[in-house]
């Protein structure tokens, strides 16, 4: 079982993180997931000291660092770091009609330390946000 990080929006709207498990099976000396649906692939780059913007992933979205540090904090004040070779997922949105309104919507990135932030951001394909 591979457990990831996975944030969400809870059923007031308010994202929040939790962990999602995704099985595996032993295959040739490896554990390997079912295959998991995806999209378009992306690479990113963020200087040291760059901060987004309060906002929502909006769709699901596979995020693997490769160096550098990336802080994602939520609007309660908690916030989580990931560094070289952690991965999470990114799925917070907000209800139809609804929008951003600081009222614990959203959350906003981080690069922390000295060195540049490398990641691969992965749209998931046909995502449920449920365990």
């Amino acid at each position: 079982m591979f457990d990831l990080p996975v944030m969400t929006t809870d059923d007031t709207g308010r994202t929040v993180w939790n962990t999602r498990g995704f099985p595996a099976e032993l295959r040739g000396g490896m554990r390997l997931t079912p295959r998991i649906g995806a999209g378009s692939l992306r690479l990113r780059t963020s200087e040291p000291g760059y901060v987004s913007d309060w906002h929502v992933a909006g769709e699901a979205v596979l995020i693997v660092v490769q160096r550098g540090v990336l802080r994602i904090e939520l609007r309660d004040g908690s916030s989580r770091d990931f560094g070289p070779g952690d991965a999470f997922i990114a799925a917070d949105g907000l209800g139809e009609g609804a929008g951003l309104d600081g009222e614990g919507h959203g959350h906003r990135a981080r690069v922390v330390g000295d060195a540049r932030l490398e990641a691969v951001h992965v749209k998931l394909e046909g995502f449920a946000q449920g365990p």
